[in-house]
């Protein structure tokens, strides 16, 4: 009897797609940010005041992704960049094929920086790569401390963790330095940010972080 190992085969067609995508992308001078967290962790919230920082310095595009609804959409295109919404039909991810898909609906126009806000879940996007230079988790403080002990893969594979919603960690048994602790355990070389969307804290680093991110994909 022959076994195969299905998940090894879509994930490895998988990477190939995205390797191709991701090299198309850098060749254009465009940064593609994968932004993965849980529901509710404030991904939009984040993007939203991203946005209206950096939106006369860039142009900038964000791709939704939900498994229904437009509302995120609709709260991006507010603040004057374009967006697009792609529904999942059900799948908990985005992989390189569908996030192909959600470019193309951008069109012809060129730009500096595009985010994929992945589904709202902390494993499958995690599993699949979407041809993004960089992947960006967020953490919120409500969500607790633990996570890099129950979902590792996600802060293993992700070049920046953004603990959000700071100024609620008064009320929230939130162990910041055990967090961080836990996350370089599994990924020494993450980049770790604190920041409130509410306050404005720590969006300073957070930005200039993503600054240059931008500048070095256009000089590649």
């Amino acid at each position: 009897m022959r076994i195969i190992e299905l998940k090894e085969t879509v994930t490895a067609s998988n990477d190939r797609d995205a390797a191709i995508l991701r090299k198309e992308l850098t060749n254009k001078g465009t940064l593609l940010i994968n932004l993965m967290a849980s529901p509710g962790a404030g991904k939009t919230t984040l993007l939203e005041r991203t946005i209206r920082d950096l939106k006369d310095r860039f142009n900038i595009a964000v791709m939704e992704a939900d498994v229904d609804s437009d509302v995120d959409a609709v709260r991006i295109e507010k603040l004057g960049a374009k967006a697009v919404q792609a529904h999942t039909g059900g799948m908990c991810h985005m992989d390189a094929g569908m996030t192909r898909a959600a470019l193309d609906e951008l069109g012809d126009e060129r730009f500096d920086l595009v985010v994929l806000e992945n589904v709202g879940n902390l494993i499958c996007p995690a599993e699949f790569d979407t041809g993004a230079q960089k992947r960006v988790m967020l953490l919120s403080v409500p969500e607790g401390d633990d996570k890099p002990l129950k979902y590792p893969l996600m802060f293993t594979v992700s070049d920046v963790l953004i603990l959000t919603k700071t100024d609620v960690a008064p009320y929230f048994d939130f162990d910041f330095e055990a967090c961080k602790r836990r996350a370089r355990g599994l990924n020494p070389n993450i980049e770790i940010f604190e920041v409130s969307a509410k306050t404005g804290e720590g969006f300073e680093a957070w930005e200039a972080w993503l600054e240059k991110a931008v500048r070095e994909t256009k000089e590649n």
